[in-house]
């Protein structure tokens, strides 16, 4: 499969190597993880404020839905804005190459981020519907009334502009940078396992970490590695992610990777039944119907027919 042309002659390759100097192989890998942990370190104060103005929960009774969502979205960017300063810095000083190169050109970009949305909205509410029809999750009442259905709406589409800055910065280091990076240098199959075990790596101190969960983050790298390199460009694939946990946390109000996400949410789902179907306290990402999802998507990657 990795001799696919797309795969082969991806555009992301091309250029990762108009880098006047190309990060050498050995160090891509010891910097991504710099720059995943040294750029979340910039949320710290807006974390400290968090906590002494709303009584250490964001979720607190006394917060408008408003209120909630936009310090999840402030706390969400706050904690990855810093990954695009360091590798901006990166490029401009040592590889000497436009940012625009980890993969977002402007031709078709509006229409990728939305049908990458799209895919993202569906992927996931499919996996739900695998737990539903097996009737392993339910509707229940949240806490606060007013983070649930449609009182939480304003701090529910508030939250969406910290998804996106939180699934453009995985994505950006992870298949904009790692991946070509680790390609260029060594194979292209080589940057797409290496990035998708990169991935799977920067979440192994979340809460409720399973087994399947390391397996499904790893398929999950993979997915996201050959939806960029077919479609040649981030804006998919960022769109893709962004949505699919925003989904996750503040539509279903499940679990996104062990995180509870107390912005609101419309629905508050939860799950029972085997941590192996449902993924336990990881969430629905730690459980085998999101596996089948991922594989479903893999096999469609692979073989449809390819479009613009």
């Amino acid at each position: 499969m990795f001799s696919l042309p797309w795969v082969q002659n991806s555009r992301l390759f091309d250029l990762a190597r108009q880098a006047q100097r190309t990060t050498p192989f050995w160090a891509v890998l010891l910097l991504g993880f710099v720059f995943a942990f040294v750029g979340q370190i910039l949320v710290f104060p807006l974390a400290i404020a968090q906590m002494a103005l709303t009584g250490f929960s964001q979720s607190a009774p006394s917060l408008s839905a408003w209120q909630a969502g936009a310090w999840m979205a402030a706390l969400l960017i706050g904690s990855f804005w810093g990954v695009f300063l360091l590798l901006w810095l990166w490029l401009r000083f040592y590889e000497k190459r436009p940012f625009f190169t980890l993969g977002f050109e402007t031709s078709g970009a509006l229409k990728k981020y939305l049908r990458g949305a799209l895919l993202g909205a569906a992927m996931f509410s499919l996996a739900v519907a695998l737990l539903a029809l097996t009737g392993n999750v339910s509707l229940v009442r949240g806490a606060v009334p007013s983070l649930q259905g449609w009182a939480a709406l304003g701090g529910v589409l508030i939250v969406f502009l910290g998804w996106m800055v939180q699934g453009a910065a995985e994505e950006t280091l992870v298949r904009g940078w790692v991946l070509p990076a680790l390609g260029i240098r060594l194979a292209p199959w080589a940057g797409i396992a290496l990035s998708a075990a990169f991935f799977a790596a920067l979440h192994s101190f979340n809460s409720g970490l399973s087994a399947l969960a390391i397996l499904n983050l790893a398929l999950f790298g993979l997915f996201a590695a050959f939806y960029a390199l077919r479609e040649q460009a981030l804006w998919g694939i960022c769109a893709l992610h962004s949505v699919w946990n925003w989904v996750q946390g503040n539509f279903f109000g499940l679990l996104v990777s062990g995180n509870d996400m107390n912005a609101g949410t419309l629905l508050n789902l939860q799950t029972q039944g085997p941590d192996w179907w449902t993924g336990g306290a990881f969430g629905p990402e730690g459980g085998l119907a999101v596996t089948l999802v991922l594989l479903a998507g893999l096999m469609i990657l692979f073989f449809a027919k390819k479009t613009q």
